[in-house]
Order: structure tokens, then C-alpha cells, then sequence
């Protein structure tokens, strides 16, 4: 997606070696024109697949998941990462660490939310290590449902996530595959 390539150009921030920052286009804000053209492309790249519901993690996920899911007109579920009073005690959970955090947080998913009968489209904003993703796709096996496939808006191919999802048998695809980032610049792969 050479527009989205062209946003991360403008404002990607590098803040370490391996480390991007995108907050105007992921994190802390999101452009509603470019988020609509991601989940169109998502839609476009899995219109073959049955696809019941949209899933992603709070909270950089939820606005091309979001996107997404309006085109295919299903609903968007998205997990937790804490839990609250009004979370069911039976939810799903699972513990994952965090690379760019540097924590381990919970993914939490109310029982309801998916069943044996889901076909899933998993929608993620980034993935380094693809600790968050596994833990999600634990998620949607402890609740039998399918997953149909991933798509990933960034994805860092000097990094295992990608690969080690594609190991797994699933089906990924990238909006944007960055090499390569460190002082001063930021590497796409065609």
C-alpha cells in the first residue's frame, strides 16, 4: 500500500534500533481516510474466505479491525488487555509479553463473544516477535472457532512475527513490510 508506505515515510518515528513509532497513523490517532483504505484492502485480500467476525487486541488494532469489518459487514470483537468488574469471570485469557511495552499483559475475551461457528479474520496494527498475536489465536482455538487468516497493517520482517505465524499454517498478509529501521530510516520491502 504505497499510501500508507508514504504516511509511515512522513511520520513513522524511529525512537530505537528496531522500534517504530506511528501514533498520528496507529497509535494515538488514526486518519479515517487512510484506515478505510486499509480495511478495504484487508477485505479485498480476503474476499475468498468466509468470514463470520473481525479480532484484534486493543487498542492500536481496533481501528483497521474496525475498518475492516465495516467492509465485510460482520461485527469487529476485539480483547482486552485488563480486566474489570464487568468482565466475566469465564472469559477467555491468556498472558503474553509485550515487545514493544516490555511487559506481559493479558488478552481477555468475554465467552460470548465467539463461538465453534466463528470464521475469524484476525486484524493486527503491527507485529515484531508475534508474542500477542499467538496468545490471540489461543484465544480463538479455546473457543473452537476458525481462523480464516491474518492481516497484519505492519510488519517486521527483520523480526520472527510474521514468519513464525506463517510457520503456524495461517495465512498472513501484510499491508506494508519494513525490512529494516534504525537511526535515520526506515526499509520497505516490495
Amino acid at each position: 500500500m504505497e499510501l500508507l508506505k508514504e504516511r509511515i515515510r512522513r511520520e513513522g518515528v524511529v525512537v530505537a534500533p528496531g522500534v517504530l513509532q506511528l501514533d498520528a497513523v496507529l497509535s494515538h490517532g488514526a486518519d479515517p481516510v487512510l484506515t478505510m483504505e486499509m480495511g478495504r484492502e484487508f477485505a479485498r485480500r480476503f474476499a475468498g474466505e468466509r468470514i463470520t467476525k473481525v479480532i484484534t487486541m486493543e487498542s492500536a488494532g481496533i481501528a483497521p479491525a474496525f475498518a475492516t469489518a465495516h467492509v465485510l459487514g460482520v461485527p469487529l470483537v476485539f480483547a482486552r488487555r485488563k480486566f474489570t468488574l464487568l468482565n466475566d469471570p469465564g472469559s477467555y485469557m491468556v498472558r503474553v509479553p509485550s515487545f514493544t511495552k516490555g511487559i506481559v499483559s493479558d488478552l481477555i475475551v468475554a465467552r460470548h463473544m465467539l463461538d465453534e461457528n466463528d470464521s475469524l479474520l484476525f486484524i493486527d496494527d503491527m507485529v515484531a516477535n508475534g508474542n500477542a498475536a499467538r496468545g490471540l489465536i489461543r484465544i480463538v482455538e479455546q473457543a473452537g472457532a476458525k481462523l480464516a487468516g491474518i492481516g497484519l497493517v505492519v510488519e517486521k520482517t527483520f523480526q520472527d512475527g510474521g514468519r513464525s505465524l506463517r510457520e503456524m499454517g495461517y495465512r498472513v498478509e501484510s499491508l506494508v513490510r519494513i525490512s529494516a529501521i534504525g537511526e535515520g530510516f526506515i526499509e520497505f520491502e516490495d
